[in-house]
C-alpha cells in the first residue's frame, strides 16, 4: 500500500485530472506550494523547533521515508507536461515520416514528366503548425482543380511563379495524397487497398478543392467496396454533409430504401416469419427464430437517424396466432383420434409441440412489443382446445401449458394489462391444465424457470378479487397436499391471500370507527 500510495504517476493523473474538473484551483495550487516551501523551511531551521528532534539511525524505516519526499504539486503537473510533450513529438515524427513515404514517389518529384520543375510553391499547414511545401506545377492544378484555376488565374504567356499556402488544415497527409491524385490518370486503381476512412478523407479534401475527377474516383470506390457497420455510419454522415446530392446517389442506394419499401414492409415481414413458423430444419428454425426476434427487438432510438423505423405490424402478428392456434387445434383434433400403437402418432405428437412452440414464438414478440393484451384474451376463449388437450397424454401436451405459464410470467410482471374478468377466465380455462402438466414441464425443458413460472401465477392469482383468490387458492392447497413438487409451489400468494382475508381485514375493521356527535347551537 505505502509503495502504491507514494506512486508519483499516479498522483499526477490523479490531481491533473481535479484540476482540470476544477475540484483544485489555481489559487489553491500556488497557496499549496508556498505553504509546502514554509513548512520546509520551518523543519530546517533549528530556531523554530519547539522541541528536539527524534533521532533515527540511517538503518531506520522512518529516516528512509523521510528522504524520500513525495513529489508537489507542480512538480507532477510538470510531469504530466513532459509526458504529453513526449506523445505530441512523437505523433509529429510519425507523421513525418508518412508524408515523407508519400513525397519519396510523388509524381511532381519527376521533373521529366511534367516538363520541368513546378512552378507553383504550395505550402500546407496544419492546425498544429506542421507544414509541408512542395514544388508543383500550375499546368496540373488548374487544370485538375476549379479552385486552384481561379487561385492561379493569369494571362496567357506571362511567366509568373506563384505561391500559394493553405492553412488550417484537418489533416496535412491526406491534403498531399489528394495532390499526388491529381498526378495520376487511373485515379480509381491508384485507391485500389485503400482503407474506407482514408478515401473519406480524400473525398473530402477534393471536394473542399473542387476536384472533380477526385471526387469521382472516390464515390466510385465508396460504391464498390463492402462497410462495416462503423465505416457505414461514418460514410452516410461524410456525404450528408459534403451534400454532394445526386453524385452520391450510387453510393447511397445500398442503404436507402425505396419508396415503395413502406407499403411492402409488412409483406416482407409475413413472408419470413411464416418461413420460421413452416421451416423443415429444426437447427435452421431455431436460428433463425433468435436472429428474427433480436432484430425486432433491436431500439428503435437507434435507427432516429436514418428515418422512421419500419416494423411488423400488429395485425400480421395477431394473423400468424390466429393461424398457429388453427393448426393446433387440427392437430390435437387428429390425435384424440389415432391409435396409440400407430407409429405415425409420435409424428402427429411432435407436430403439437412445434405449433406450441411457434405460439409461444409469436407471444414473446407481443409482449415485448406491448400488443399482447389481446392474446390474453383470445387464449382463455380456446374452451375447445383446453377441451381436446385433457385427452392427450402429458408428455405429448405440456409444450400447450408453457403458454399459459408465459402469459402468467407477463402479467405479473406488468408486461400484459388486462381487465380482471379476462385475467380470471384465462386462469379458468388454462389453470388446471397448468397443474397436471407442471411437472412435465419441469422436466422435459431446461429453458422453463419454475421460480419464475410460480411467482409469475402468484402474481396473477393475487391481482384478482378477494373471492375468487380464495376459491383458486383453496383449489392449489389440496393439490398440492397430494401432488408436491408436480404441482407449482405458490405459498407466497396462499400467504398474502391468508392476511388479506383473516389478518388484515380484521386490523381494519377493528380500527375504523365512526363517531357522529350533535352539538347544540
Amino acid at each position: 500500500m505505502a509503495a502504491e500510495n507514494n506512486n508519483p504517476y499516479k498522483k499526477s493523473k490523479e490531481v491533473s485530472a481535479m484540476i482540470k474538473q476544477g475540484f483544485i484551483s489555481d489559487h489553491f495550487l500556488h497557496h499549496q506550494s508556498r505553504s509546502q516551501i514554509s513548512v520546509a523551511r520551518v523543519s530546517l531551521s533549528p530556531s523554530r523547533s519547539l522541541s528536539p528532534p527524534p533521532s533515527f539511525s540511517s538503518d531506520s524505516p522512518t529516516a528512509t521515508r523521510l528522504t524520500r519526499q513525495s513529489p508537489t504539486l507542480l512538480d507532477m503537473m510538470s510531469e504530466e507536461q513532459t509526458r504529453e510533450s513526449k506523445q505530441s513529438v512523437e505523433a509529429r515524427h510519425k507523421l513525418q515520416e508518412r508524408v515523407s513515404k508519400v513525397l519519396e514517389t510523388a509524381p511532381f518529384r519527376n521533373p521529366g514528366n511534367w516538363g520541368g520543375f513546378g512552378d507553383v510553391k504550395l505550402t500546407i499547414a496544419g492546425r498544429d503548425g506542421f507544414k509541408v511545401s512542395m514544388d508543383v506545377h500550375r499546368r496540373v492544378l488548374a487544370d485538375r482543380s476549379r479552385f486552384f484555376a481561379e487561385k492561379l488565374r493569369r494571362n496567357d504567356g506571362a511567366a509568373v511563379s506563384h505561391s500559394v499556402e493553405i492553412c488550417d488544415c484537418d489533416d496535412v497527409e491526406v491534403y498531399v495524397e489528394t495532390l499526388v491524385l491529381m498526378y495520376c490518370d487511373d485515379l480509381l486503381r491508384r485507391l485500389i487497398g485503400e482503407q474506407v476512412s482514408k478515401v473519406l478523407g480524400l473525398l473530402k479534401v477534393s471536394a473542399a478543392i473542387m476536384f472533380d475527377a477526385g471526387i469521382v474516383a472516390c464515390l466510385e470506390y465508396l460504391e464498390a467496396v463492402p462497410w462495416s457497420e462503423e465505416e457505414e455510419g461514418k460514410v452516410i454522415s461524410h456525404l450528408i454533409y459534403l451534400q454532394l446530392h445526386d453524385s452520391a446517389a450510387e453510393v447511397l442506394k445500398r442503404v436507402s430504401a425505396p419508396p415503395s419499401m413502406s407499403s411492402r414492409a409488412d409483406d416482407i415481414f409475413l413472408k419470413l416469419l411464416t418461413g420460421v413458423l413452416e421451416a423443415k430444419d429444426d437447427k435452421s428454425r431455431r436460428e433463425m427464430k433468435t436472429l428474427i426476434s433480436r432484430l425486432l427487438r433491436e431500439d428503435a432510438s437507434s435507427c432516429n437517424n436514418y428515418g422512421n423505423r419500419l416494423d411488423v405490424s400488429k395485425d400480421t402478428l395477431y394473423h400468424l396466432c390466429h393461424g398457429c392456434l388453427s393448426s393446433l387445434v387440427l392437430c390435437l383434433s387428429e390425435a384424440t383420434c389415432v391409435d396409440e400403437s400407430r407409429k405415425d402418432r409420435g409424428v402427429l405428437m411432435g407436430e403439437i409441440a412445434r405449433e406450441a412452440d411457434n405460439i409461444q414464438w409469436i407471444v414473446d414478440i407481443l409482449i415485448h412489443k406491448k400488443m399482447g393484451d389481446e392474446f390474453v384474451k383470445l387464449w382463455a376463449d380456446q374452451k375447445e382446445l383446453a377441451i381436446l388437450h385433457s385427452k392427450i397424454p402429458t408428455m405429448y401436451r405440456h409444450e400447450i401449458s408453457r403458454i399459459t405459464a408465459q402469459l402468467c410470467v407477463a402479467i405479473g410482471r406488468g408486461h400484459i394489462l388486462v381487465p380482471k374478468d379476462i385475467r380470471y377466465s384465462l386462469l379458468d380455462t388454462w389453470l388446471e391444465a397448468l397443474y397436471e402438466d407442471f411437472g412435465w414441464m419441469k422436466r422435459a425443458s431446461r429453458s422453463v424457470d419454475k421460480k419464475l413460472v410460480e411467482d409469475g401465477l402468484s402474481q396473477t392469482i393475487l391481482t384478482l378479487p378477494l373471492p375468487q383468490q380464495q376459491a383458486i387458492l383453496l383449489n392449489w392447497f389440496h393439490r398440492f397436499l397430494n401432488k408436491g413438487d408436480d404441482c407449482p409451489n405458490i405459498q407466497r400468494a396462499f400467504e398474502v391471500w391468508w392476511r388479506r382475508a383473516f389478518i388484515r381485514q380484521y386490523m381494519a375493521e377493528s380500527q375504523l370507527q365512526i363517531t357522529v356527535s350533535d352539538y347544540p347551537n
